[in-house]
């Protein structure tokens, strides 16, 4: 929540909200002490958007509840102080009436902003802003040493500021964070681009990324859905403040159907700028067919309130919990599935390769894509700013994310889907997020990961190992 409602930047407003963020450290930090020394530390959390399995700590876990508010929203300066367990349906409710939003805003309403720079998010906006980490200002974190460390791009600690993204809590958690805002109208303009052939859609990304513009209109995001080899879409959007009819796809239309369309024109529509950041949450993508939700006699009567991706996210959990589908598939005499749920980054010039082997290997469809770009800090292309996910500044790569199961065959090694996704992704130059599966083994991983900047940081910042380390949490799943 909001504790400013409309009334602009408030000194007293700011000063009750950093008193009740200092008490939620003081817990934080109680419970730190709580935990044995022998034990892991991790977030006792009621939410999780990871979807890798761990192993069971019975250690108490660290105590966030008092950190899930939003401090600030400075509307002049184009800020926000954000305490580090806040989702972005928060922040983004607290940003909205000042006409202003995060610079990438995540898809699924409960990813939080801590969530998201320690284990990276993306968007639409993100072929022009970046990834989350790159518009934070200054962190606080409690390190593995049990110390608050204040951190931003100079100074002391800068470099655990720069190796902070995708260390996913193994060098510390953030309690705080200093973001910058931008300034957002109340409409998007969408256009939906069909195409027939990937390598055609290939090149229109890369030009409208550089371009930022496309047929004489103004490109604020872009995405896009991979249905097949032969129909794939862009979706275009534009800021507006034109007042006009907009669509709504939180009853029983669903976002992503809309896309598609068989004429040659782009197909347009219309959201208002709330509905857009959300467009993607009420059915989680296309995830939440594998509920039936999307079967319109289901839909009709299922409680609008449970149409968000993180009740599907609980469907999930209990599934891997007592092995449900396989159990069911198991009576039908079906195969056992591998679960492929995954994001990958691959150079733009490599996209349509990428997804032409993926859909000839993997039978998971649609997939999404999003370009991105790091955000242009004058950093000499030869050098890679964020060294735990080593993109390469100047260059356009495409977020590629699919998020499904395979069957598995009879004498297949252990996650024989995922591991040939990792090699090809490798071959491709690009790089794989951590949320899910992995399977690499330890040299390649550190390669790939962070490797001696990593162990560095490790030794200096969690000199006790209370945390666990990067490969063994996305790895080894401990």
């Amino acid at each position: 929540m909001s504790l400013l409602g409309k009334a602009g930047h408030s000194p007293a407003a700011y000063e009750s909200g950093f008193a009740a963020y200092r008490a939620g450290v003081d817990r934080l930090l109680a419970s730190y002490r709580a935990i044995p020394a022998d034990a892991d530390v991790r977030l006792a959390k009621k939410t999780s958007n990871l979807f890798r399995a761990r192993t069971k700590n019975t250690a108490p876990g660290l105590d966030v509840s008092g950190l899930t508010r939003v401090i600030e929203v400075d509307p002049d300066a184009k800020t926000a102080e954000v305490a580090g367990m806040t989702t972005y349906e928060e922040l983004v409710a607290a940003t909205l009436p000042y006409g202003l939003a995060p610079l990438v805003v995540p898809q699924l309403k409960t990813i939080t902003l801590g969530g998201a720079v320690t284990g990276l998010g993306i968007e639409s906006t993100s072929f022009r802003n970046g990834l989350p980490h790159e518009s934070v200002l200054e962190m606080e974190v409690l390190t593995g040493a049990g110390e608050i460390v204040t951190i931003g791009p100079d100074g002391a600690d800068a470099e655990l500021f720069r190796g902070f993204p995708n260390s996913y809590g193994t060098l510390g958690y953030t309690t705080r964070l200093k973001i910058e805002l931008e300034q957002v109208l109340p409409y998007v303009e969408l256009r939906h681009l069909r195409f027939h052939d990937l390598r055609e859609l290939e090149s229109v990304l890369d030009r409208v990324v550089l371009d930022r513009g496309y047929d004489g209109e103004r490109v604020d995001y872009l995405d896009g859905v991979v249905f097949s080899a032969g129909e794939s879409y862009l979706t275009l959007g534009r800021q507006t403040d034109e007042p006009g009819p907009v669509s709504d796809y939180t009853g029983m239309d669903i976002y992503y159907r809309s896309i598609q369309h068989d004429g040659p024109a782009p197909k347009r529509d219309r959201l208002t700028i709330h509905d857009y950041l959300w467009r993607w949450d009420t059915d989680w993508f296309w995830c939440s067919r594998a509920f039936g939700t999307q079967n319109p006699r289901i839909r009709r009567f299922w409680p609008k309130r449970y149409r968000r991706s993180s009740f599907y996210w609980k469907l999930v959990a209990l599934d891997h919990r007592y092995n449900i589908g396989d159990k069911l598939a198991a009576r039908k005499g079906e195969p056992p599935q591998e679960r492929v749920v995954q994001d990958v980054e691959v150079p733009v010039e490599r996209t349509a390769d990428f997804v032409e082997w993926f859909l000839r290997e993997i039978p998971i469809e649609p997939l999404w894509l999003c370009p991105l770009r790091l955000r242009d800090s004058g950093t000499p292309d030869s050098e890679r700013p964020w060294p735990l996910y080593p993109l390469r500044p100047g260059r356009t790569y495409v977020n590629i994310g699919f998020w499904s199961a395979v069957p598995k065959s009879p004498g297949q090694s252990d996650g024989a889907a995922n591991r040939a996704i990792e090699k090809t992704v490798t071959e491709f130059d690009g790089h794989k997020s951590l949320y899910s599966d992995s399977f690499y083994e330890p040299e390649e991983f550190a390669a790939l990961y962070g490797g001696e900047s990593y162990k560095a940081l490790k030794k200096r910042y969690d000199p006790g190992q209370r945390l666990l380390d990067l490969y063994s949490k996305a790895v080894q799943r401990r």
